[in-house]
């Protein structure tokens, strides 16, 4: 039988992240070179276009993962994983995230990915002011009041900011403070560990 065929059987012939009926195609989960139903999951077109294009990705479409993460296939929970980190700027998704419990070698799987594309990227590191390399999804604390231009308030000093994303200028983050995504200088923030 082939990875197509095993992986209809497997998904009764549905998107297995987000239960669409059409366009499905096999997707194998890098940096995995063996091509398996094993390593494989099989997506609809517009899953797989997100995920190709990361900047394209309409989070809204993503709130399927809240029933698909719970899949038994390892394949299925580490691609819901790395969505979801790549979504952590959402707070439904840093939620999800926390929620989601994988296996200590399902989740060596599902970092391989991030830790491949971090040895590629040549780019200067957003650091904090210790130094700390920051990454998406972590958790900040301000070590200064800044005013917020525009948005009318002072983040207070030790206020905490889940969930960064970071941005094209290594300088920056952005975070949700009061309830309002800004962007901060890193230079003002402790990464907590």
């Amino acid at each position: 039988m082939s990875i197509e065929q095993t992986l209809l059987q497997r998904s009764d012939s549905k998107c297995e992240l987000c239960a669409a009926e059409q366009d499905l195609s096999v997707y194998h989960l890098p940096p995995e070179t063996e091509e398996s139903a094993a390593q494989s999951v099989l997506l609809c077109a517009t899953c797989q276009s997100q995920i190709a294009t990361p900047a394209t990705m309409d989070a809204n479409h993503w709130r399927c993962l809240n029933d698909s993460m719970w899949n038994p296939e390892a394949a299925v929970q580490v691609l819901a994983w790395r969505v979801l980190q790549s979504l952590s700027a959402e707070s439904w998704a840093q939620d999800l995230a926390d929620m989601l419990y994988l296996e200590p070698d399902v989740l060596s799987w599902a970092e391989s990915a991030l830790l491949t594309a971090e040895e590629e990227d040549d780019t200067e590191p957003t650091v904090d002011n210790n130094g700390a390399k920051l990454v998406a999804g972590d958790t900040v604390t301000l070590i200064k009041d800044l005013e917020v231009k525009g948005a009318g308030f002072t983040a207070k000093r030790g206020t905490v900011v889940k969930g960064i994303s970071l941005t094209d200028n290594p300088k920056h983050i952005e975070g949700r403070v009061n309830g309002v995504r800004i962007v901060l200088v890193a230079d003002y923030l402790k990464k907590v560990t």
